[in-house]
């Protein structure tokens, strides 16, 4: 029988698995990654410990399986948005903030050093930046390649090459230097042909305008090139890119049979893992979309993790404020991608556990119970409920006022510096206090899916079902609220741990039998379970009455920002402020 292997590179970990022509997943391995924060905000990975690590996990899924690597016939990737940067020799270029470390040659997706190069190349006013929501963020390559070049030693700086790491992986696994139209259109300010009148896919005038000329000299080589009509340097999801090496085939351990395909971001791939699941939900209104790729437009991918990637894909553009996108041909030629997110969901939940005086005796308790420190408080808020007569879980916090963006705002407000806030603290530091943090935090992850959501349907979108992947779906409490909040059934995929890395395997098998994504997808995607928003009216005048607070939370804190930064004379940008304020020391 044919297998399939995908890989897949979060934030903390890299992961791969082994997937059957019927789309089972037979193993799975996994093996964590470091990342370094030598100064607040600056982030930093190694390319060689995240291959290596790579390389660990393929070999661990083909020994606990026993199959035979020739029976291995593709094999994809996905990674987190992070750039890695080579030199012309392919070896790893130190990024900073010293440079003396080659080690540490890739910003992280969440590095935020790139403030004052975000906005410098938001005050450009180039059309291509309304494919990012009119804004680019500083989680994108563009502002990291700035900051680089603004920072790093010139002559280094000239003999570097620049992959976002799904771009890498393939590079790595092929000797190829081609790049997906995932990445660079995603992350990266790259139109394709056709679109706007682009000719080349990347902006000549753009990037020398915002100072990085160096970017275009020998037709962009440092961004893999131009688009080639006729040539296969530029690819979408899953197009074949050629088998691996002899090189990578020996330290995969694989052979040189295996073919490669073309990579995607991880929350891409999280899309390709769920959004063709199987449900029992009738789509009414568009019968005839039961096995047409049109459902897909219907169908918000919410890939969480960390953070939080929410994915819809349109048949024509949509322009969504403080959504990014739309980009085409990322994932299907043709069709169009949008892009929302939350910069910290998982995080956050993990930061107001961890913060909280009674964090540890919440582990004593969990593990005394032999269960998960969710599943222990989500089992005490139900207690909790019943202890003080409320009518639901949500009427505990319903004078508690929790705005989450501890790690700035992505969607849609498009402001990375955002804040939290929390209005209704006391000097309660129990465990019941804790739980009630806890709870707090859940409804603004899911009042703030409401918000992206609403965004994307007020634009154009026509979203009616999301699409739920990674441990968030787990947790009952989150999955309920988050369907109460937003009004739609959550669908949550066969495999809660693994839909991303599923979807990477998928895109194996696009390469290996060059069939339509959407045709693999619907053959290998097993059946998912829905979710109902609850027909409680209570919890429905609790949501809406608070989620207009949210909205007023959002914009009461930049509105005080605003006067502050008034007052002082200074712009409206925390990093600025923060540079003056050291100056006068």
């Amino acid at each position: 029988m044919s297998h399939y292997i995908g890989v897949d590179v979060g934030t903390g970990s890299a992961r791969a698995c082994l997937m059957n022509a019927e789309g089972e997943i037979v193993s799975l391995a996994s093996k964590n990654i470091t990342k370094w924060e030598p100064v607040p905000d600056y982030i930093n990975q190694s390319s060689t410990e995240i291959w290596e690590s790579v390389c660990f996990c393929t070999k661990k899924v083909i020994e606990d399986s026993g199959v035979d690597p020739a029976q291995v016939k593709g094999i994809g990737f996905d990674a987190t948005c992070s750039l890695v940067v080579l030199d012309e020799e392919n070896k790893p270029v130190a990024v900073g903030p010293d440079f003396h470390d080659s080690h540490q040659n890739i910003l992280l997706w969440m590095d935020h050093r790139a403030g004052k190069q975000t906005k410098k190349i938001n005050r450009s006013g180039f059309k291509l930046l309304d494919y990012v929501g009119g804004r680019m963020s500083v989680e994108m390559e563009i502002p990291k390649i700035l900051w680089l070049k603004d920072n790093m030693p010139e002559d280094v700086f000239a003999k570097c090459k620049f992959y976002d790491l799904p771009d890498y992986l393939t590079h790595q696994a092929t000797g190829q230097e081609t790049r997906s139209f995932c990445s660079i259109t995603c992350k990266q300010g790259f139109e394709p042909v056709g679109v706007d009148n682009s000719t080349e896919g990347w902006n000549r005038d753009f990037l020398t305008a915002i100072g990085l000329p160096e970017l275009v000299e020998d037709d962009f080589a440092k961004l893999g090139g131009s688009f080639k009509e006729h040539g296969k340097n530029i690819l979408s999801a899953g197009d074949a890119i050629g088998p691996l090496s002899e090189e990578s085939a020996k330290e995969l351990g694989l052979t040189t049979a295996t073919i490669v395909g073309s990579a995607v971001i991880d929350a891409y791939a999280g899309w390709i893992g769920t959004v063709a699941a199987k449900t029992d939900i009738l789509k009414e209104s568009h019968p005839s979309y039961t096995e047409s790729i049109e459902l897909a437009t219907h169908r918000l991918a919410a890939v969480a993790g960390t953070s939080t990637c929410h994915l819809i894909m349109s048949k024509e553009p949509i322009f969504v404020p403080g959504v990014w996108g739309p980009y085409r041909d990322v994932l299907e030629k043709g069709y169009w991608l949008a892009e929302g997110g939350q910069s910290a969901t998982g995080e956050l939940l993990h930061h107001i556990l961890t913060s909280h005086p009674a964090h540890l005796e919440l582990v004593a308790k969990a593990g005394e119970a032999g269960i998960s420190t969710f599943d222990w408080l989500n089992n005490r808020l139900e207690e909790m409920k019943l202890e003080r007569n409320a009518g639901s879980l949500l009427y505990l916090t319903r004078n508690m006022f929790f705005y989450g963006d501890l790690h700035g705002n992505r969607s849609p407000i498009a402001d990375s510096s955002m804040k939290g806030a929390f209005i209704g603290l006391d000097f309660d530091v129990s465990l019941d206090n804790l739980a009630l943090h806890y709870l707090c935090a859940v409804e603004f992850i899911a009042q703030q899916t409401r918000q992206i959501v609403e965004a994307l349907n007020n634009a154009g979108h026509q979203v009616n079902q999301i699409y739920l992947s990674g441990g968030q779906c787990r947790n009952h409490v989150l999955t309920q609220i988050m369907s109460s909040a937003t009004g739609y059934p959550l669908i949550i995929p066969k495999y809660i741990d693994a839909a991303v890395v599923l979807g990477s395997a998928m895109l194996g098998a696009r390469a290996a039998h060059k069939k339509d994504l959407w045709e693999i997808m619907g053959e290998l995607s097993g059946p998912g379970k829905a979710i109902y928003p609850e027909t409680d009216t209570l919890d429905k005048k609790i949501l809406d009455a608070k989620y207009a607070i949210f909205l007023d939370q959002a914009e009461t804190q930049q509105k005080y920002r605003a006067q502050v930064a008034k007052a002082l004379g200074e712009d409206d940008d925390h990093e600025d402020a923060d540079k003056k304020k050291q100056k006068t020391k």
